[in-house]
């Protein structure tokens, strides 16, 4: 696929989203449902990383960070979008089969866009450079990437999972219906979310150092405030705040970090930076689920803020490169 351009594995994650979450619209069955959700994740990895590689050719060096920030954020339109459409289906009273319903109408409409759109138009950025071997991605430099991206995919996963049933077993936020928390959870972490427009810019003024340490702290209290005050307003809307901060600035870090250490294979190790992200993805629900089954949920969540903080001391700032050479 990568040998064709990066029309192609987008074309496949919108279709991939398309049918999974039309799989999920209309599952019969457990097994039915549960394949429409693993093809609908495996949609992004597809649609996400050709964007490294579209940015890096065709754009100037200076401008890469602040597109690739704009090209992450609009996941956080996406969530947004996703929490007023459930709490509107739930306020309702309609069947939850309807929200995955719009989801997927507005996956394929994104697909037939995508279908009918021009080409990636050819020109002196547009230019290719050699592609250097798969082993470079090994490379020392790289290592508080995959790191960072390990802890980040662990901590978020478990954020995901486990958020929302902390609060609505807790008692839900009050004055809202029952069920509706996880959607306002969602509705203000999108919306939070859009500062990862901001990214580029503020890693200008701050530096990667400075702005990692920030997002790692952020984290920390976005699982704190669920595990200490599940039914507070200010509380949850800070959390899923910080946390929709953390999610997008860090995504488009990922991003513009791994193609900088790496501009001549910049797909590529954006995919290594997301296997590190999944292996933490996989791996970090699973033992939060064995710690809230001894311990409870609060001690989970906790639990799960500290590994934040514990990450911290990665990054060192002679050790934190843009690319194999002066640290930034």
């Amino acid at each position: 696929l990568a040998l064709a351009g990066p029309r192609p594995p987008v074309l496949l994650g919108l279709g991939l989203a398309t049918l999974g979450t039309g799989l999920v619209a209309g599952a019969t069955d457990l097994a039915m449902l549960m394949l429409g959700i693993l093809l609908a994740m495996t949609s992004a990895g597809f649609a996400w990383t050709p964007f490294n590689n579209i940015v890096s050719r065709r754009l100037p060096d200076e401008t890469r960070p602040s597109a690739l920030a704009i090209i992450s954020t609009g996941t956080s339109l996406g969530i947004a979008a996703a929490g007023v459409t459930a709490l509107a289906v739930g306020l309702s009273g309609l069947p939850w089969r309807m929200a995955w319903g719009a989801f997927a109408a507005a996956s394929a409409l994104a697909f037939l866009t995508n279908v009918i759109a021009p080409r990636e138009p050819s020109g002196p950025l547009g230019a290719s450079t050699p592609m250097e071997p798969w082993g470079t991605l090994l490379h020392g430099s790289a290592m508080p990437l995959y790191s960072i991206a390990l802890s980040f995919g662990t901590t978020t996963a478990i954020y995901f999972s486990f958020a929302a049933d902390r609060i609505e077993q807790a008692g839900g936020m009050p004055g809202v219906p029952p069920g509706s928390s996880p959607a306002i959870l969602f509705m203000a972490y999108g919306i939070f979310g859009l500062l990862g427009l901001a990214t580029g810019r503020i890693k200008v003024v701050t530096g990667l150092s400075v702005l990692l340490r920030l997002l790692l702290v952020g984290s920390a209290l976005s699982l704190s405030f669920v595990a200490l005050v599940p039914t507070s307003w200010a509380g949850i809307v800070l959390s899923a705040g910080l946390q929709g901060i953390f999610v997008m600035m860090m995504s488009a870090i990922l991003a513009f970090w791994s193609e900088r250490l790496f501009p001549q294979m910049p797909a590529r190790s954006f995919t290594a930076a997301l296997i590190a992200v999944a292996m933490g993805s996989v791996l970090g629900p699973v033992i939060a689920g064995t710690i809230s089954d001894i311990w409870g949920a609060r001690a989970m969540f906790l639990t799960t803020a500290a590994l934040s903080i514990t990450t911290l001391p990665v990054i060192v700032p002679r050790y934190i490169r843009e690319r194999p050479g002066p640290a930034v």
